[in-house]
């Protein structure tokens, strides 16, 4: 029995950062505005949390899985993987690099750096695509190998989370872009690029997974 399988059989969603509460519902005192930004990172590291469980959860029924049998074929990384790593590490440091422009009071610096980050974030979701192509090209499918299902199952659901942080990261640019990122907005800009940093630190974890029990 594929255990792969059997983990993906019950409902599951993807998951991006929580919406950001209002900075100041009321309107009315700074205490209101640190209380919402408060609850607003409560529900990020929530979903952080049930995230790694869920990836901790692949990862020990890949490791079971691996000493089941003797039916487990290592996958051949492809190549473009690393250059997808780079992007997503690049990526990360421009989302950094902006929110310190922006604390500054560097509107525009900040708005170049955003919608960079946010298009090497798209090019890493292009990335992928092309890495499944190429495994597909070298006749590697899903139901190859135990070793190519869960390369398959795990990445897609990365890229699933990479794609509502995606969400979010427009959802920032476009308030930038249109001079509506004031104090209200700037919860979103912080919770938006801890999610983002987050699964650039997942992918490296799942990278090394495969490189060590692929």
């Amino acid at each position: 029995m594929d255990m792969a399988g059997s983990l993906t059989s019950g409902v599951w969603k993807p998951q991006g950062p929580p919406p950001p509460v209002p900075d100041d519902p009321g309107g009315g005192s700074g205490g209101g505005r640190g209380a919402s930004r408060r609850a607003t990172f409560t529900g990020l590291f929530v979903a952080m949390a049930s995230i790694v469980m869920f990836f901790a959860a692949f990862t020990s029924a890949l490791v079971v899985r691996r000493g089941l049998s003797n039916d487990w074929l290592p996958t051949p990384l492809p190549g473009i993987l690393w250059l997808n790593t780079a992007l997503l590490l690049a990526s990360s440091a421009a989302l950094e690099m902006g929110r310190r422009a922006l604390r500054a009071g560097a509107r525009e610096a900040f708005n170049r750096y955003w919608t960079g980050g946010t298009l090497l974030g798209a090019l890493f979701l292009g990335g992928q695509y092309l890495a499944w192509q190429q495994l597909l090209g070298a006749g590697i499918y899903i139901s190859t190998n135990p070793s190519s299902s869960f390369f398959y199952l795990l990445t897609a659901v990365h890229a699933l989370h990479i794609a509502g942080g995606m969400a979010a990261l427009l959802y920032v640019n476009v308030q930038a872009l249109r001079l509506r990122l004031g104090p209200s907005k700037r919860t979103a800009v912080d919770v938006t690029a801890v999610y983002w940093h987050f699964v650039d630190v997942l992918w490296i974890y799942l990278l090394l997974l495969f490189l060590i029990w692929g």
